[in-house]
Parts: structure tokens; sequence; C-alpha cells
């Protein structure tokens, strides 16, 4: 039988076969097309209010992360730096879903999800809008190639009819302004759902299902867009916030759908 030392470094060296051959000084694969790319937005639900345990603050030699410095950095969880409550999100699991496929390349995290924010601050010309932007092409211009914008927002809207029903058409407008600033019409670009218990929680807001039907309709409506479900996913004792496991299942669940919408392409 295998001793945990010798499996320790059977990993060790599986992981740093899965890396890039040339890395730079800072640690980016020197060939973009080694570096692949995700903007992160949203809100609290994308930054992550997961509770933090020691394994998660554990950094993957495959993932780097564009920090508040905007440094790319080899980092663990929390990804995000949004509030001093940041912590476990989906980012950092769909990140080890996507280096466990993609073999020899590296994956970067540009995290710019804010807590509490509705789709307003997100609308082209908005401030989120406009740092998530800066912050994506100050990272580019280090090494990769953006493969994908991953959404998570919607809960600012779920007490308002107004704002509701009118979720699909403002995040509609908040796509195609990513994909003009980046100048990438084609971008993937993926949404969850918000969380099914937020229609029983105490205080339940009551237009989340409005919300989550808005959601559900994007990809009718925008081109290589697609929709990951938060069925059976849990929350914090808040009944708010998604917790650490079902963030990550969350994770693999926003890779699942990128994975399905590119076998889609023609």
């Amino acid at each position: 039988m295998f001793n945990s030392r010798f499996l320790k470094l059977i990993l060790g060296l599986s992981l740093a076969w899965s890396l890039p051959s040339i890395l730079r000084a800072d640690g980016v694969p020197s060939d973009p097309a080694k570096f692949d790319v995700y903007l992160l937005v949203g809100q609290s639900n994308m930054a992550g209010r997961g509770i933090l345990a020691p394994n998660d603050k554990k950094a993957d030699p495959r993932i780097l992360v564009f920090d508040s410095k905007n440094e790319w950095v080899n980092r663990g969880e929390p990804v995000h730096f949004d509030k001093p409550v940041a912590g476990v999100g989906l980012g950092f699991a769909f990140a080890k879903c996507a280096a466990d496929k993609r073999n020899g390349v590296m994956i970067g995290l540009i995290p710019c999800a804010v807590g509490g924010t509705p789709v307003k601050d997100w609308q082209p010309g908005a401030v989120l809008f406009q740092n998530a932007v800066q912050r994506t092409q100050l990272a580019l211009k280090q090494g990769g190639i953006l493969k994908g914008i991953l959404w998570h927002q919607g809960e600012a809207e779920c007490r308002s009819p107004e704002l509701s029903s009118a979720y699909a058409h403002n995040l509609t407008q908040v796509i195609e302004g990513f994909r003009k600033a980046f100048n990438t019409p084609n971008v993937p670009f993926i949404a969850g759902e918000l969380g099914e218990y937020l229609y029983t929680s105490k205080n339940a807001p009551p237009y989340a299902r409005d919300v989550n039907a808005q959601i559900d309709s994007l990809p009718g409506l925008v081109p290589n867009t697609a929709v990951v479900s938060s069925k059976d996913l849990t929350s914090n004792a808040d009944q708010l916030h998604f917790n650490s496991k079902s963030l990550k299942e969350f994770g693999k669940r926003y890779f699942d759908a990128l994975q399905n919408l590119s076998v889609k392409k023609p």
C-alpha cells in the first residue's frame, strides 16, 4: 500500500506535468493559448460567502487569480476581496474543473463581483461595469485569452415586480456591453439561477421565482449563453447565501454548462 508521502509526491508530479512548459517570472504562461481566463461578475453569491476551511485556502499551481493589486498570483480561497466576509465561492471549483479538463493549460480568474449590487450597477457605463472592463483589460495585457464570463446576480431585484420583470432585458444589455468592450462577440456567458431556498426562506423575497424565470429565458434571447440550475443547493444559516458545499457543486455545474455550450457550437 502506498504511504501518504508517496501519494502526495505523485499528486505533485501530476500537477507539475499538467502545467505549461514555459512560464514567465510572474508565473504567467508565455504562450497566451496556454492561459484560459475567466471573468467573475455579479453580487455576493458570485463573490462567495461560504465558510472557509483550512484546505480551501490552499493554492492550486494550475490556477492564477488577478488580485486587488492587479497582479496575477497563485492563491486559494477566498478569490474575491469585495468585503471582509468574502469566503468560498464558485469560481475556484470551476477553475479546478477547467484545469482538469485542459491539461497543460493554466486557468486565470478575474474576480470583480461585489456583494449587494443591483443589475443597474452592471449596465454599460456604470462604475462596476467599467471596473470589470478595466481589470480584465489589464489582466489580458499580462497574458491569456478571455474564454468566458461567469455571472451570478439577481437577489437585489427579488423584491420589486418592475425590476424582476425587466431582469432578462437588463441582463442582455450587460452581456452585450461586455462583449462589445472586449471585442469578443461570441464569448460564452454563463449565468446561475438564484437559490431555490429563497422561495421558502424566512422573509422570502416575493419575486425570486420571477427572477429565475427571467434568467432561464436567457439562452433563447442571447446566443452563446447558458443557465446553471441551482436545484437542491442549500444555503448558509442566513438563508441568503449558498453554503460552501453548494458553491463547490455550483462551480462544477458552471463548468459543465460551459462544456455543453462548447459542444453545441457549429
